[in-house]
């Protein structure tokens, strides 16, 4: 029975210990959140994600899924912890580097660390192995250090934990090898082995495609709105061409990877990577735009009530990292056009917002904004928005 220690226990983390958990290995989940690790230890979980808790109940309750602030021997480190981006748009490391110090004491010969953590390129090998050699540990000779980096879809992480194809690239061969045996232990996907390098820029590469493919949606939906032309028909139908494949415009990009992983291949590559930039602008100003198409309707009332229908960066998850959504509400709240009106049925709080019912929201409005399309608001029909104005960013309910 292999002793496994998962560093993170975030939305990759958890669900990552308490299916291991589940499978039979013995889990020692770190966090450096008293809070998160109490709660886990109750049966519990600090994030939404469907099934996620049964999950956590079943690994806790079985004895194989235990949470503390500190690491613990084990046989195989996983490194999930965040790697978000500076105030220049740069990867923030200090987390990894932090996690790798931590585990250095508990490392022995025949162990294998993996780092999940969406990274820049070379973070394995320049950051985590080098690190590990700096502290005394023979990488390379008894101690195996590779990069597996997450491909799951928040509202689909077990299912995708599991059946997607995984990534494995290693400092060296032996690296490689044995990492990747371990996820085909649990993995019904394909193992695919490479490099660490390539595995790194392949996560990078992969969020990069959608980065770009939005932005271009996101751009049609500004032209059409010039040209008065309905930017989802116009997708529908350039859709139906068998070689092409425009994803949904909205009020811009969010999440933690998309809205982040290619500024990672940017700071890398500044010179090089002038369309995945110029792509990274194009999303990043929508938010703007949306705000400025709110402003325009609010001019025709003295001070209008404005319903804002979602905070989150996608529907039907708890998820505000990076969220479009949350940047269009905090910028109507500096503008300061009315009374804002906040439904976000997946957070029970929020430190700068009060939130309300988006049944309530919608009748005390003037303006409604639907921001994200999470199933609860599809309950809305026309006869809720009679004289009232409506301003759609994911066109649910053309």
């Amino acid at each position: 029975m292999k002793k496994v220690c998962v560093m993170g226990l975030g939305y990759i983390g958890l669900p990552t210990a308490s299916f291991l958990g589940t499978k039979g290995y013995q889990v020692h989940g770190v966090d450096i959140s008293p809070n998160v690790v109490d709660t886990i230890n109750r049966g519990d979980v600090h994030i939404t994600e469907p099934e996620l808790d049964v999950l956590v109940k079943s690994a806790v309750q079985s004895g194989n899924l235990k949470a503390a602030l500190e690491p613990a021997e084990a046989d195989i480190f996983i490194i999930a912890v965040p790697t978000p981006l500076n105030g220049s748009h740069e990867p923030e490391l200090s987390a990894v580097t932090k996690a790798t110090d931590a585990i250095s004491p508990y490392i022995k010969p025949g162990n294998i660390v993996i780092l999940e953590s969406t990274s820049p390129v070379g973070t394995t090998d320049r950051l985590v192995a080098d690190r590990l050699r700096e502290l005394g540990h023979k990488v390379g000779e008894d101690v195996h250090v590779a990069h597996c980096p997450e491909r799951v879809l928040p509202g689909r992480i077990l299912a995708e934990l599991v059946g997607n194809d995984r990534i494995v690239g290693g400092i060296d061969d032996t690296s490689t090898t044995k990492a990747a045996d371990f996820y085909r232990e649990f993995v019904a996907g394909e193992v695919l082995e490479t490099t660490a390098a390539t595995a790194e820029l392949a996560k990078l590469s992969e969020n990069t495609f959608r980065d770009v493919n939005i932005a271009l949606a996101n751009e049609l939906s500004m032209i059409c709105d010039d040209m008065d032309v309905d930017v989802w028909d116009l997708i529908a139908l350039a859709n139906r061409h068998p070689r092409v494949s425009i994803l949904q415009p909205g009020p811009g990009v969010g999440g933690h990877c998309i809205a982040v992983d290619p500024w990672f291949i940017v700071a890398a590559a500044p010179n090089q990577a002038r369309l995945i930039r110029t792509a990274r602008e194009v999303n990043i100003a929508k938010p703007e735009w949306v705000v400025e198409k709110i402003r325009a309707r609010a001019e025709k009332f003295k001070r209008p009530t404005i319903a804002c229908l979602g905070l989150a960066y996608k529907a039907d998850i708890d998820d505000l990292r990076e969220s479009p959504a949350l940047d269009v509400v905090e910028k109507l709240r500096e503008a300061d056009l009315g009374e804002l009106l906040i439904s976000e049925p997946y957070v029970k709080s929020h430190p700068d917002y009060d939130l309300v019912d988006w049944q309530e929201a919608v009748q005390r409005a003037d303006i409604v904004v639907v921001l994200v399309d999470h199933r609860q608001f599809k309950g809305l029909k026309p006869k809720d928005l009679q004289e009232r104005v409506l301003i759609d960013t994911r066109g649910m309910l053309r």
